[in-house]
């Protein structure tokens, strides 16, 4: 006979399934997202299941506090953390359209400041280095330098540079169409060092990858004519920031983070920024604006009479 604690458990899993079909077909969140928020929410139902919550359609502010305390406890990193503090409160927000709780303690909830961590940003130097690290008698030195050049020049995450097809490339133009989250598409400029190896990759290496796959419409693609999947993205960036002998911590998404730094110490507007990183709200993009505060008050530290 099934306990009332598994009953619970049951019911929270078939909530959390019906929640990610509404997401992904209503609200228009892309694939990766869904696998995201869905991750984060099972990590909530374990917790539930051990006794974290009594009764999940009426949690209280306590208990989600002590949801929060067990994330600290497992060491999660500040933006993972932070993530599934979002989906939960989605999550909730759901449960409220459907008339299934009434419950607002979630809406009280806010990311510890503990948790609040500045994205790490490259200096155009560990940059240079970074997009000089591709060599000429690398197998793949084209496509890894025109990757790398791609990622910095347009700051798209890991998922819109792997998804870019032929068909998204403006040359001539000097943009590129990048599709976002929930399939929102924006256009992005491309600067000559960027064009200038990306025709050379597609002229001189790509037509050799794709001999058995002719048709393929990745711009990037394996030695086989496949579109290279995110996870081969990262080990091509990693490989490379080994070489140039930057942080081991450095990432695809560090480059994101770099090109919107980049542009606002150069004295890009915000709104632009925002347009160009794709963000539905502004409020993510001034993340940034604290990165180079931070730069410019180290720089004030370091050379002004009193700093």
């Amino acid at each position: 006979m099934a306990t009332k604690t598994s009953l619970h458990a049951t019911e929270l899993r078939q909530a959390i399934a019906e929640f990610r079909g509404y997401v992904q077909a209503e609200r228009g969140l892309s694939p990766n997202t869904v696998l995201a928020y869905g991750r984060d929410l099972e990590r909530f139902a374990l917790w539930v299941a051990s006794g974290g919550l009594k009764n999940f359609r009426e949690p209280t502010v306590h208990e989600l506090t002590g949801y929060l305390a067990h994330l600290q406890e497992e060491g999660l990193a500040a933006p993972s953390a932070a993530r599934h503090l979002v989906a939960l409160k989605m999550f909730y927000r759901y449960e409220r359209l459907e008339g299934r709780v009434e419950n607002h303690a979630v809406d009280l909830l806010s990311s510890p400041s503990l948790w609040e961590r500045i994205p790490h940003v490259l200096s155009p130097d560990s940059i240079d280095k970074l997009l000089a690290a591709p060599r000429s008698d690398d197998r793949f030195y084209l496509r890894d330098k025109a990757l790398l050049e791609t990622l910095y020049a347009t700051g798209s995450r890991a998922s819109e540079t792997v998804n870019l097809k032929l068909a998204d490339l403006y040359l001539d133009s000097q943009f590129c169409k990048c599709f976002g989250k929930g399939n929102k598409q924006r256009v992005v400029p491309l600067g000559d060092p960027a064009i200038v190896v990306i025709r050379a990759y597609l002229r001189d290496l790509r037509p050799k990858l794709i001999q058995t796959a002719p048709t393929s419409p990745w711009l990037f693609v394996s030695k086989i004519g496949k579109r290279l999947t995110r996870e081969m993205l990262w080990v091509i960036v990693k490989k490379y920031v080994k070489r140039a002998g930057l942080n081991p911590g450095t990432s695809p998404h560090t480059l994101r983070h770099s090109f919107a730094t980049h542009l606002l110490s150069g004295g890009a507007d915000l709104r632009t920024v925002q347009e160009l990183l794709g963000h539905a709200n502004i409020r993510t993009t001034q993340l940034y604006t604290h990165v180079d505060r931070d730069r410019m008050r180290a720089i004030h530290a370091k050379f002004h009479p009193r700093g």
